[in-house]
């Protein structure tokens, strides 16, 4: 029976251990959208884990939402990230990059004056969002003509060379909480009338076509994506996310991913994610969501994943690989720190043995 401790293969990624270290936004980036020396400390000390998954990166100025997030679409930005990515594999750690276009979640305020907002169609979304001057609503996105949604996905494989190019060892597509392959892919955000709307097959449609763009541009065996079927974060709604993401699944089952990284949170649909994954997705499976080390290693016992995801536990705990291996107990985070600027809250967490 395979535990928390032991390898695995998911794709062309070799893992130590099956702790993955799950994306989070931490807001740190400078405003060249560059990460920072604080990245590099923060990244190296949990070079323990697996696998890291970075935070969400923008693979365009068009895909920020948020500010002091990070991207990786110029040259200064590859640089920066090539800081990070050496950090962690002098530690004998691995890292994929994960590319996050938020669509039509954005601010005006956070991001340069007359960027475009897009999305699969004109619907703003109610949502609020932080900036330097206080939360804001989201703006009436500009819906995407067709002509337009392959440059888009042009973008995302030029980020995905360009993560390679930075030493990442592969990326992951986000495709949930309301960004933008999740607004492609739902009935509320998407009203298209083109081969991209209607149907569920073509509403997965720019997910697909994404994908194959990315394992093209970089290998399949170094491509993941991230799904929550029915998660309503950021005003989202399906009106059948079963049915949406098992057309997904089916569709893109034979690429040759390297891994599907599963939310199995509890939606309002009430849907069983691990069994809609079974049944339509043979490759590598990550599990996610408030899952504890116990619960952790009954699900590898029992098959139900290959390797389990830990987020905010990897916030306090830069030694969570070596707590969980010991039984120590785990640190509690500053939740008003997540999102603040500079070290504290980010790189001043001591491990167990220096606290």
């Amino acid at each position: 029976m395979p535990g928390l401790f032991d390898p695995v293969r998911l794709g062309a990624l070799d893992l130590r251990n099956r702790i993955v270290m799950a994306p989070m936004t931490r807001s740190r980036a400078d405003e060249a959208d560059c990460p920072t020396d604080l990245h590099v400390d923060y990244y190296a000390q949990r070079a323990d884990a697996g696998l890291i998954v970075s935070e969400g990166i923008h693979p365009s100025i068009e895909g920020k939402g948020y500010p002091r997030t990070p991207g990786i679409y110029d040259d200064a930005q590859r640089v920066a990230w090539s800081k990070v990515t050496s950090a962690v594999h002098a530690r004998g750690g691995l890292i994929v990059a994960q590319l996050m276009h938020v669509g039509r979640i954005a601010a005006e305020a956070n991001r340069p004056a007359g960027t475009d907002i897009i999305a699969p169609s004109a619907i703003q979304a109610n949502a609020k969002l932080w900036t330097a001057t206080g939360m804001s609503g989201t703006m009436v996105p500009r819906a995407l003509e067709t002509s337009e949604i392959p440059g888009v996905i042009e973008a995302y494989a030029s980020a995905a060379a360009r993560s390679i190019a930075a030493g990442f060892d592969g990326v992951e597509l986000h495709c949930t909480s309301g960004y933008l392959p999740a607004q492609f892919m739902a009935t509320g955000t998407n009203r298209r009338t083109d081969g991209y709307g209607g149907s569920a097959a073509n509403r997965v449609r720019f997910v697909v076509e994404t994908l194959e763009a990315l394992a093209g541009r970089i290998g399949a065996e170094r491509v993941g994506f991230r799904i929550c079927p029915g998660n309503p974060f950021n005003d989202l709604h399906d009106e059948d996310p079963a049915e949406t993401h098992a057309t997904l699944l089916d569709a893109i089952d034979g690429l040759g991913l390297a891994y599907c990284h599963l939310i199995a949170m509890e939606v309002p649909q009430g849907l069983d994610h691990r069994a809609l994954a079974a049944a339509h997705w043979r490759g590598p499976l990550i599990l996610n969501e408030s899952i504890d080390q116990t619960k952790a290693e009954a699900l590898l016992a029992e098959g139900a994943a290959d390797a389990i995801s830990f987020g905010r536990p990897f916030i306090a705990n830069p030694d969570l690989v070596e707590r969980f291996r010991n039984g120590y107990p785990l640190a509690d985070f500053d939740p008003m720190l997540i999102y603040a600027k500079g070290a504290r809250g980010y790189t001043d967490y001591p491990t167990f043995e220096d606290r």
